[in-house]
């Protein structure tokens, strides 16, 4: 490491500190970021213009805009009102809720982001299990790892898919396309091998099935009005984001101008939804960005990349299943986010080496297989245990409230197997798709 300087070594030293500190959360993970990014102004690291600069405030917007949506709709009770009449439409049947709840958990972290839809849907799948009279940690447990599978699907699903999106310049229907293929795939093998694994597990008399079937889910709509205008204004915003290329538009302003909308149109307390808006993770990104900076102006970043290229060699293929496995590894044992906007310079490196590799690919084709192994490996390597995804601990924490105990162990009986299932599935799509048919 004898190319590095002085401040290169500093920027590093912050960085490693850091990620030490929110792996191990002992600390704040948002107060750690805000300090590593202090110190690295303080200490002339990266100057003040250089750190703003660095901050994608397309990513920034988005977050704001759909968390600030998202909340209004859920006063509403609409989520409520999705799971219980999944229940009811069951008939009682355990086997046929847990399916129905994993998909509907799904779908719904596909176009909300997963730790939202968590907040949302694990307390009514505790509340069914408990008129059940079954224990909610299966379901909930595999309603985590469905999130993940979901949110990967899609640009706004995963906050490590909005740090990508935005970086690469990909589109909400370039993750649609490209990444909703192979998740739907994943998404079938996770059901089928839930089905296979729990299908003997669960017996409940008859007569406690009839307290679903008799349940009302219209109930649980505590404001129809309301819910049908946040439901229309939801929509247009999904409308810019597949048309956002053709308008020229990036998708943080069509989200945070829905939002404000919906706040206008639903007569919502401004005050009130932008309180909701979880303000720690929107500083924990700019503290985030403006570290990797430090480390990118110090020509840590490039250095870095070399390392990897000359292991990889100019073998592509190698590099995307370096990428990919590494990822998932990685994320399951730290948080994706801050790995996530650690990778997008490397992978900015990459391309740029392996164009002159592959002169007659653009830049755009070299950089896909690569990308799309980064946001497969980070989000769902997630999975691999309890703490390698923010839904996994929200999940947990919720569970905890309700005086259900879910374990390291336990998780990672079921989210070990099901991170490895979608590798494979991963590995082989990546290979397929960009390099066989790309022959």
């Amino acid at each position: 490491m004898e190319s590095l300087g002085i401040k290169a070594f500093g920027a590093l030293f912050i960085f490693l500190v850091s990620y030490v500190l929110i792996a191990t959360e002992k600390v704040n993970k948002t107060i750690v970021v805000i300090i590593g990014a202090s110190l690295a102004l303080f200490f002339k690291l990266v100057s003040f213009r250089q750190a703003v600069s660095a901050i994608d405030f397309n990513v920034i917007f988005l977050l704001v805009g759909m968390m600030t949506c998202v909340h209004v709709l859920s006063k509403t009770g609409f989520f409520e009102w999705v799971a219980i009449s999944i229940a009811k439409r069951t008939k009682g049947s355990p086997m046929a809720i847990m399916l129905l709840l994993l998909l509907a958990t799904s779908l719904l972290s596909a176009f909300l982001d997963n730790v939202t839809t968590i907040v949302l849907l694990v307390p009514v799948t505790i509340l069914i299990t408990e008129i059940l009279e079954i224990s909610p940690l299966p379901f909930i447990m595999l309603e985590a790892i469905s999130s993940n599978i979901g949110g990967t699907s899609t640009l706004i699903g995963d906050p490590p898919n909005i740090i990508i999106g935005s970086q690469a310049r990909l589109s909400f229907n370039d993750f649609l396309c490209h990444l909703g293929v192979v998740i739907s795939f994943i998404l079938g093998a996770f059901l089928i091998t839930v089905y296979l694994l729990f299908r003997k597990r669960f017996q409940v008399p008859e007569n406690i099935k009839k307290r679903v079937t008799q349940s009302a889910p219209a109930l649980a709509i505590v404001d129809k009005k309301r819910m049908k205008r946040s439901l229309i204004v939801m929509g247009f915003i999904f409308v810019g984001f597949f048309l956002h290329n053709s308008l020229n538009v990036e998708p943080g302003i069509i989200a945070l101008f829905g939002s404000m909308v919906m706040l206008l149109v639903c007569k919502s307390k401004s005050d009130e939804s932008l309180t909701s808006v979880e303000w720690g993770v929107i500083f924990f990104f700019i503290g985030m960005f403006m570290i990797i900076a430090a480390l990118e102006y110090n020509g840590v970043i490039v250095w870095v990349a070399e390392q990897i290229i000359k292991f990889a060699g100019n073998d592509l293929l190698l590099l995307c299943v370096l990428v990919l496995w590494g990822s998932a590894v990685l994320s399951s044992v730290l948080d994706n986010i801050p790995f996530v906007i650690t990778m997008v310079p490397l992978v900015k490196q990459f391309v740029a080496h392996f164009s002159s590799v592959y002169p007659l690919w653009s830049s755009y084709e070299i950089g896909l297989p690569i990308w799309w192994s980064l946001a497969l490996g980070a989000c769902l390597g997630g999975n691999g245990t309890l703490i390698g995804a923010s839904a996994n601990i929200v999940m947990a924490k919720i569970a905890e409230r309700n005086h259900y105990h879910v374990t390291f162990r336990r998780f990672l009986k079921y989210g070990s197997l099901f991170m490895l299932q979608s590798m494979l599935i991963s590995t082989f799509y990546i290979w397929f798709r960009y390099f066989y048919l790309h022959r």
